[in-house]
């Protein structure tokens, strides 16, 4: 999973720029597609727009967005089936991402690997 990691100055800069940033995140899509690893791929709303429910205290408190302690926010993911974690390096190098956003690669476990609870 490509997981795309933005400032809120990385996501003003691309929202600056949105057209050419959709032109080009539509191509990366049909480029992973051709190559036969696209699973998925989506991008979020506004942070603004949602919510956190923090569990850290006796009950659930809810904040609304958006949250100015936070330095880095997701903003969505390309969900691809590779070989090797280098080959999701190779593509990770390629989403079009704004200046000063990262993208985390992280696997996701097939469901083989995940332990099984016996009821």
């Amino acid at each position: 999973m490509l997981i795309m990691r933005g400032t809120d100055e990385s996501n003003a800069a691309m929202m600056a720029n949105i057209d050419e940033m959709m032109a080009t995140t539509r191509q990366f899509i049909e480029d992973l597609f051709k190559a036969g690893v696209y699973v998925a791929a989506e991008g979020l709303d506004d942070p603004g727009q949602g919510v956190v429910v923090d569990f850290s205290g006796e009950a659930p408190v809810v904040t609304d967005g958006p949250y100015g302690e936070t330095k880095e926010l997701f903003g969505g993911f390309f969900l691809l089936d590779v070989a090797s974690k280098q080959e999701a390096v190779e593509w990770a190098k390629r989403v079009p991402a704004a200046p000063g956003s990262k993208i985390e690669v992280r696997r996701v476990p097939g469901s083989d690997e995940v332990p099984q609870v016996d009821e």
